[in-house]
Order: C-alpha cells, then structure tokens, then sequence
C-alpha cells in the first residue's frame, strides 16, 4: 500500500466517524425525547384511570342510592 492509499482511507476513516459520531448524537437526542413522550402518556394514562375509577365509583354509589 502506498503512502496516498493509506492516507485517503485514514480520511474516509476519520469521515465515516464523524458522521457516526452525529448520528449517535442524534439518536441520543431522539431516545431522550422518547422517553419523555413515554412519561407524559404514563402520566396521562394514570389520570385518566383515576377519573374512569372516579366516575365508576359515583355511578355506583348513585346507583345505590335510588
């Protein structure tokens, strides 16, 4: 191999890191995001429950009543 073949695939080496390196950082990025939209549909899922609950427990509760 000489010098000029070594040294364009040390380029293409130190490119295609780079462009892993961004890649990576993006996909971090996305993963936080993910993980953020799973805590707020958690959280709006247990609210919801509770409300559902809420409302079960007065429909008996009137049913009892009459």
């Amino acid at each position: 191999m000489d010098i000029n073949a070594l040294e364009l695939r040390l380029d293409d080496l130190i490119k295609n890191c780079d462009e892993l390196r961004e890649e990576n950082h993006a996909l971090k990025n996305q993963q936080d995001n993910l993980i953020a939209e799973r805590a707020s549909l958690i959280e709006k899922s247990e609210l919801a429950r509770s409300r559902v609950e809420s409302m079960i427990a007065r429909l008996k509760a009137m049913e009892l009543g009459t």
